[in-house]
């Protein structure tokens, strides 16, 4: 289960370059329901994503480079790459800053990930932090990689 609220910035922390990170790529195969393919780094992964917004199921599963680039022919849309930064918030929250690639170069959200639902809707942002986009498909990754 992913429990998680989203947020666009629109200032980007200065000391980003200080935060460990993780270059992403990613591609759907499917968006609704979700089924999605992602490089991290050196990782490849299928995931699914049921219904949701807030609250939904996720399922990962491991990926062979071969299989990830057999996949990633088969994408509907564009494949999305961007940069995930990891700024600790708490002992147990981190916020997951993505800085997206062209063509979405101006684009940066940040995403935090709880355990339980009550968690995510007490949940009060950082001041830096923009508009709630939790509750909006447009800012999802998967309707990011069919526009254009």
């Amino acid at each position: 289960m992913e429990i998680e609220r989203k947020y666009l910035i629109h200032k980007l922390p200065e000391n980003l370059d200080t935060y460990p990170y993780k270059k992403i790529e990613q591609a759907y195969l499917c968006t609704e329901p979700v089924v999605r393919i992602r490089k991290q780094d050196e990782e490849y992964f299928l995931t699914y994503k049921g219904k949701g917004l807030l609250v939904r199921e996720e399922y990962n599963l491991p990926l062979t480079e071969i299989a990830y680039l057999h996949l990633k022919e088969k994408a509907d849309g564009i494949v999305l790459s961007k940069t995930r930064y990891l700024l600790p918030l708490s002992d147990t929250l981190t916020i997951e800053l993505d800085v997206f690639d062209a063509p979405y170069e101006n684009l940066w959200l940040a995403e935090v990930e709880f355990s339980t639902k009550e968690e995510a809707e007490n949940f009060l942002p950082p001041s830096w932090f923009g508009e709630d986009v939790t509750f909006s498909t447009e800012y999802q990754n998967s309707t990011l990689s069919l526009k254009l």
